[in-house]
């Protein structure tokens, strides 16, 4: 048996307590949580500290480190982990460009760590299936629609709103995080639309028109000020019917007929993967949604809109 990997988190804050922590204590065999570092928040019982390099240089037995923080700072954070022999799993979006991504996977490289950009919406219950059917049958058209309340799922995130911070994207990266995987043939941007609140420095909507060389197109809608039931749905036509994924992936419709899928466990498999990675002495830094994000904002139209105010 290869004992449990000493990990901690950097970046303590809501996803974290949500999903990180019941994600670590359900890959108990693989993981040990051993610190954290964070400005304002901790995790009861696990020895804390106010920076990455405090909690370096006091604990030089972390083997792996989670970073969790808003994309604008992580690349400083994953640099310093790496420098130190550390394996670098990365919240997503894995970084605020695409350049710094690929300058840490070559890093990771030269320091013999693995680096892990995290996909959680891939995980979801109905992506694989959904995937294996559009393996199977030829696609003909993809229709995205990932709209939400923005208060209610980002209350008083100002990070978010500020350059690099992502705006609409940072739920629609999920969305083009499935789309990525599932679709067989790679798609590109060829027009966009982004809609910019006047008061704020990232969007608060999108809408994307994607194809593929075989000119199949994918029509993605992204809006942050969805109130009441949240859309999370991605539609494809399909030569054989239709295929359906709805509430971001965690169920999956055939041809109108609902299917079985397993548990819910997004982030247990994100652990789960990283486990095998680092045992495999390998990295997966996977950058097609980021990719997409960056392609909307050199190509897309920009619309001012109204002010928004939490």
């Amino acid at each position: 048996m290869t004992s449990p990997i000493k990990l901690a988190i950097v970046g303590v804050g809501k996803i974290v307590y949500d999903q990180h922590v019941p994600a670590i204590a359900a890959n108990a065999g693989h993981f040990t949580l051993v610190a954290t570092a964070s400005r304002n928040n901790t995790i009861e019982n696990i020895p804390s500290f106010p920076t990455i390099e405090a909690m370096l240089e006091a604990r030089p037995d972390i083997e792996a480190v989670s970073l969790c923080m808003p994309p604008q700072y992580r690349y400083a954070a994953a640099h310093k982990a790496l420098a130190a022999g550390k394996h670098v799993f990365m919240e997503k979006p894995p970084g605020a460009t695409l350049s710094e991504v690929a300058d840490l996977e070559a890093f990771a490289a030269k320091q013999g760590v693995s680096l892990f950009a995290s996909w959680h919406s891939r995980y979801a219950p109905g992506v694989q299936p959904a995937k294996a059917y559009l393996a199977a049958n030829a696609t003909t058209a993809m229709h995205v629609i990932w709209k939400e309340d923005v208060r209610h799922w980002h209350p008083n995130q100002d990070w978010i709103w500020q350059a690099g911070g992502l705006g609409v994207f940072d739920p629609g990266i999920n969305a083009l995080s499935i789309v990525t995987e599932i679709l067989p043939s790679a798609v590109f941007l060829t027009k966009a639309a982004l809609e910019f609140p006047e008061n704020r420095d990232a969007p608060i909507a999108a809408d994307l028109h994607f194809q593929d060389a075989a000119g199949i197109k994918v029509h993605a809608e992204f809006d942050w000020r969805q109130t009441g039931p949240q859309s999370w749905d991605i539609i494809v036509t399909t030569a054989n019917g239709e295929v359906r994924l709805a509430n971001g992936g965690a169920r999956l419709w055939i041809n109108g007929a609902e299917q079985q899928l397993e548990k819910e466990a997004e982030y247990p498999s994100l652990y789960q993967r990283f486990a095998d990675i680092i045992r495999a002495g390998k990295s997966d830094v996977d950058v097609a949604p980021l990719r997409h994000v960056a392609d909307a904002f050199m190509l897309g139209r920009r619309k001012v809109v109204d002010a928004f105010h939490d």
